[in-house]
């Protein structure tokens, strides 16, 4: 069914006054009478140039879901850096904004609740002094019990539970510290698991081979969530099913887990000792020049807990630098403390050159822009990373999600800087810095492509497709193969700057996106919620490729598009879509998914399409006073069916960059 407003917990932020005035420009009109497009975009160029950074850069909060309150509350009780209050304020957020009807928490606003999200949170709570018996508390415990109760978690939240002695270790999916030694020809190996994924296991394998138990009182524990009597008795195990397949395989590393249960209790010393050494070391080399190990939440919690289990006293540097870097991710409001799961100060920043340059009236604000350049060009990394194992004999030249990650450039964002700089070429002054950062972010791409022409985001060739089934890859993201939304903007990108369409990699990049095409015409979308995201990429890649508007897969994905249009003019989509596919196009209109058909549709020649017309004049009326547009639901993805987000400048950026492309369409 399609997602409805009753179903979020989120509030909608609260709008001013419908006369109100930014900048000297009137942003609104009678309540019936939508402003005119070039009104609207000016509202919104002053609303974005005024969240920019006096340094040049823009960087919108990240929201995610309560599992980033109550990780972070749980690594904070883990180190003894916690104080109730702070814990208090943390539970408070995460049952305040997402606890639904059912008692649940869910990942996305509207979802279904989560068991492993709602298990961390009841737990949290317990630890900041909540008791069982208050009525959330109550509702929660009840909707946990009926989802299956705490043997229904994932992987990372039965560590997490066994670290402090609410779960039992001998039930947990081994992680082994062992993987460290294995030879990149052996087909599990760290080096064949996604940027990510190395970046979180390594640090849990430490933990896991220590398999550390901080004590809490008993009133702080969770027995009350464990269907058994006692969590300490044996989990029943469903006999291994046999067959070909998925199950197949998935049985076999059941098995293999089993054998690592056994090896675990005596380990040959001498090579646990050089496995944990090397991710001891692993984790140090990568704190090098960064803002902590990968500069996202789960990599560093991790990691600063794995270096108390080796020992390292809570004042220790690496642990501090952790700590330090995670206390930038925390935001303090009325609403309590809450926490971002990373920054997202380049992809901010390159997507708002873009809509500036799509929108530009001939003002240009040349100093405005020129500072974001001059910004983008400094935070290119020129250094090698964790790509350069598998990628040989190319200068390093990619930019990175965050402020200083250098060990993870990554393409997509690569790819829109690329755009991004292409576009501000006129008055961006330092031009031989910006042509020559442009060549070495083309050479890098270029580099990456994968063999079946398409590209990932931080990884070549990810594509060993078995390492899903390994017990702990629960998470949805042991690898990174090539996706279409990323290959079409790279696609993008390159024929921007001269990359002629002819060239082998353009064409084996087109066949990648039209043999990836649904049969319905859309295209699956990665990075963004969800077919709308991916059928956007991959209209304009195509057509920056040399493909005609009139062509057989854009006339599918602009009819795909048109097809699901709702009644109000917008384009919505949930994040269900991801789990079940006959929900895709499906949900409440918001600006940013809008933004994204109406840039697909602008593209493929549908300006003055009727379709067209409707979802500008959705924009136009749903803008608010403040010149942006207000949006509670999420509309990026972190992993699919695991971890979506909520960028807070997407409902800003991207109207904007549409409706700059709508009036260029048009003629002015």
């Amino acid at each position: 069914m399609p997602i409805t407003e009753a179903d979020s917990t989120h509030e909608t932020t609260e709008r001013q006054p419908p006369d109100a005035v930014l900048g000297g420009v009137s942003v609104c009109c009678a309540p019936n009478r939508p402003p005119d497009l070039d009104t609207a975009i000016r509202a919104a160029r002053l609303r974005l140039q005024s969240l920019q950074n006096p340094d040049g850069h823009w960087a919108g909060e990240l929201e995610g879901d309560s599992i980033l309150e109550t990780d972070y509350a749980l690594m904070l009780q883990f180190l003894g850096r916690a104080d109730i209050g702070k814990l208090r304020e943390l539970c408070r957020y995460a049952l305040g904004q997402w606890q639904q009807a059912d008692g649940g928490l869910p990942i996305y606003p509207g979802g279904p609740s989560d068991v492993s999200a709602s298990v961390k949170a009841y737990f949290a709570c317990k630890l900041a002094g909540h008791t069982a018996d208050e009525p959330r508390m109550a509702r929660l415990r009840e909707r946990i019990m009926d989802m299956g109760g705490i043997t229904q978690c994932n992987t990372f939240t039965k560590l997490y539970l066994a670290m402090f002695g609410q779960y039992d270790w001998d039930r947990v999916p081994t992680i082994p510290p062992e993987l460290m030694l294995a030879p990149g020809w052996f087909y599990v190996n760290i080096g064949a698991m996604s940027a990510w994924s190395r970046a979180i296991l390594i640090p849990l394998a430490i933990i896991n081979a220590t398999r550390p138990v901080h004590q809490v009182p008993p009133q702080m524990g969770i027995e009350e969530l464990h269907l058994e009597p006692t969590h300490r008795s044996r989990e029943s195990r469903s006999p291994l099913q046999g067959g070909y397949g998925q199950a197949a395989w998935r049985n076999l590393f059941l098995m293999a887990d089993r054998l690592l249960k056994l090896y675990g209790r005596r380990p040959i010393r001498p090579i646990r000792q050089a496995s944990m050494l090397r991710a001891e070391r692993w984790i140090l080399e990568h704190q090098r020049g960064s803002d902590g190990i990968g500069a996202i939440l789960p990599a560093m919690t991790h990691s600063a807990m794995a270096l108390k289990c080796l020992g390292y006293p809570d004042d220790h540097p690496a642990i501090e630098h952790e700590l330090c870097h995670l206390q930038r991710f925390e935001i303090h409001d009325e609403r309590g403390i809450h926490v971002q799961p990373c920054l997202s100060p380049v992809w901010d920043t390159a997507i708002s050159l873009n809509a500036l340059a799509a929108s530009d009236d001939g003002a240009r604000e040349q100093g405005s822009r020129r500072a974001a350049v001059d910004w983008l060009l400094d935070h290119q990394i020129r250094t090698e990373g964790d790509w350069s194992n598998n990628v040989r004999g190319v200068q390093p030249g990619g930019w990175a999600f965050e402020y200083r990650n250098p060990w993870y450039p990554d393409v997509d964002d690569t790819a829109m800087v690329v755009i991004a700089l292409n576009h501000s070429r006129p008055g961006a002054g330092r031009h031989d810095s910006l042509d020559e950062a442009i060549e070495r972010g083309v050479g890098w791409m270029l580099a990456m492509q994968s063999r079946n022409g398409g590209w990932a985001s931080f990884d070549k060739n990810n594509t060993r497709m078995l390492l899903q089934y390994v017990p702990y890859a629960d998470h949805n993201a042991m690898l990174d193969p090539p996706t279409v939304d990323v290959t079409a903007r790279v696609i993008e990108a390159l024929c921007s700057v001269g990359v002629p369409p002819s060239s082998r990699p353009i064409r084996r990049a087109v066949r990648f996106v039209l043999e990836n095409q649904e049969p319905d015409g859309s295209w699956f979308g990665r990075w963004g919620v969800n077919y709308i995201y991916g059928t956007w990429q991959a209209i304009r890649g195509l057509l920056r490729a040399g493909m005609s508007p009139q062509d057989s897969a854009i006339r599918k994905g602009v009819a795909w598009l048109m097809r699901i249009q709702n009644e109000d003019g917008g384009w919505g989509e949930g994040c269900g879509s991801y789990a079940d596919p006959s929900m895709k196009g499906i949900g409440p209109s918001t600006a940013s998914q809008t933004a994204w058909a109406l840039l697909a549709l602008i593209s493929g020649g549908e300006a003055r399409s009727d379709a067209c017309r409707r979802g500008i004049n959705y924009l136009l009326a749903n803008q608010s006073s403040h010149g942006g547009w207000d949006e509670t639901w999420f509309t990026g993805t972190g992993f699919p069916r695991v971890f979506y987000l909520r960028y807070h400048l997407y409902s800003l950026y991207f109207p904007l960059w549409a409706l700059g492309e709508y009036r260029r369409s048009l003629g002015n």
